[in-house]
């Protein structure tokens, strides 16, 4: 996939680049530390189970995995049990709560692969998760 024009290529080419266990556990260590604090808690379902989320104009990919309800980065590019890919800006429209997955999905802007069941619980878990005013002020 090539990156749209309002990212800049070589920032695509960078992203490809950068070391998975780096993007993973900054992902992780964002995901876990909304768990503690109580804004994100997974629902049991996703124990054990692993999950990718694709910045597909950056070209990063952040692998984790919920092991005893915390998130923990995933340290290699394999295969998880769930992958989601989307350009930043629909990624960021769905953490604020502007645009939901389904619209994403049927509009072909979000990529689900692997575990249909899966996705659906993911996908309502975060339909359903709060967002704190904080963060559409930030994003």
């Amino acid at each position: 996939m090539t990156a749209p024009a309002h990212i800049p290529a070589f920032l695509a080419a960078l992203g490809r680049r950068v070391p998975a266990p780096l993007t993973s556990l900054h992902m992780a260590a964002g995901l876990e530390l909304a768990r503690r604090v109580k804004w994100l808690g997974p629902p049991a379902e996703l124990d054990g189970r692993t999950f990718a989320i694709t910045i597909e104009d950056l070209g990063l990919r952040a692998g984790f995995s919920v092991q005893g309800g915390a998130f923990r980065p995933a340290w290699t590019r394999a295969p998880a049990d769930l992958e989601l890919g989307a350009v930043l800006a629909d990624l960021i429209g769905m953490a604020r709560g502007d645009t939901d997955a389904d619209t994403l999905f049927f509009q072909r802007r979000l990529r689900i692969s692997g575990d249909t069941e899966l996705g659906l619980i993911v996908k309502n878990w975060l339909d359903a998760a709060p967002r704190p005013a904080w963060v559409r002020a930030a994003i």
